[in-house]
């Protein structure tokens, strides 16, 4: 089922909801700090288990400690849709029990 592309009223609305997280040309955006390696891998871990749930991926990034996300919707031509929200929701939802900030 085809997504739609969001406004930019949406997107800054939405991002209003969601601090951290930042609209980089085409992508969404947000970057954690975590406590050690392992925590970052865990966390990383996690998110791919949400991205195979809601059947959208979006670009993850492992550092010595912090994980990145960059995500936008191949199917909306690249855009930013209302998936790219839902997996950052989803994200800032598990994110504090990985102790990331």
């Amino acid at each position: 089922m085809p997504v739609a592309p969001l406004s930019q009223k949406e997107i800054e609305d939405r991002l209003a909801e969601l601090p951290g997280w930042s609209l980089d040309g085409d992508r969404l955006r947000r970057s954690y700090r975590l406590a050690s390696h392992t925590a970052a891998t865990a966390m990383v871990v996690h998110i791919a288990q949400v991205q195979e749930e809601l059947d959208h991926h979006s670009d993850l990034t492992l550092g010595y400690d912090t994980v990145s996300l960059s995500v936008h919707t191949h199917s909306a031509g690249g855009a930013v849709t209302a998936k790219d929200f839902e997996l950052a929701r989803r994200v800032e939802d598990l994110a504090p029990a990985h102790g990331a900030h």
